[in-house]
């Protein structure tokens, strides 16, 4: 790929996020049928980040755990034909590799989380895409990922005003 083509590409996918955040910014803020009070978004925005902290020190056994149950059972599930064939190893697959990048980018973020910069809530921005992204493609929990996803961005949306750069 050519150097202007993926310049073109990278400022193509800055301008989607950069609508995707526009639509978002107007329907879980300006438009929400309800905002959280100041207390309830300053108490999220402080907790932060030693939830992320817990949940990746408690998320590592179980990816590495899930590592070696999927490297184990995926052929005989494949022989089997669990699923559809190689729906079974397929999704476990993307559900591992978006759990480590997702795990890896919220630990990136938590030094700024803990600054309350705007990169860091950008970071966990795109965290909730790309896992919405992992469950369409791991062709599982389609319905609940759509939901965790809007939940997940109305309280991002809500609290993103205490972030500053």
């Amino acid at each position: 790929m050519s150097e202007k083509t993926s310049n073109e590409t990278k400022a193509d996918v800055k301008g989607v996020l950069s609508q995707l955040e526009g639509l978002l910014d107007e329907y879980m803020v300006q438009k929400a049928p309800f905002t959280l009070p100041k207390e309830v978004k300053e108490f999220i925005v402080n907790v932060s980040p030693y939830l992320i902290i817990v949940f990746a020190v408690m998320a590592l056994p179980l990816i590495l755990a899930a590592l070696g149950i999927t490297a184990i059972f995926s052929p005989f599930a494949m022989m089997g034909g669990y699923g559809y064939g190689f729906a079974w190893g397929y999704g476990a697959i993307v559900g591992l590799v978006v759990a480590v990048v997702t795990i890896i980018m919220e630990i990136v973020a938590v030094p700024g989380l803990f600054k309350r910069t705007e990169a860091a809530w950008r970071l966990l921005f795109y965290v909730s895409i790309l896992t919405l992204i992992g469950n369409i493609l791991s062709l599982s929990g389609i319905i609940s990922g759509i939901i965790g996803a809007i939940i997940g961005w109305y309280i991002l949306f809500q609290v993103k005003e205490l972030y500053k750069n």
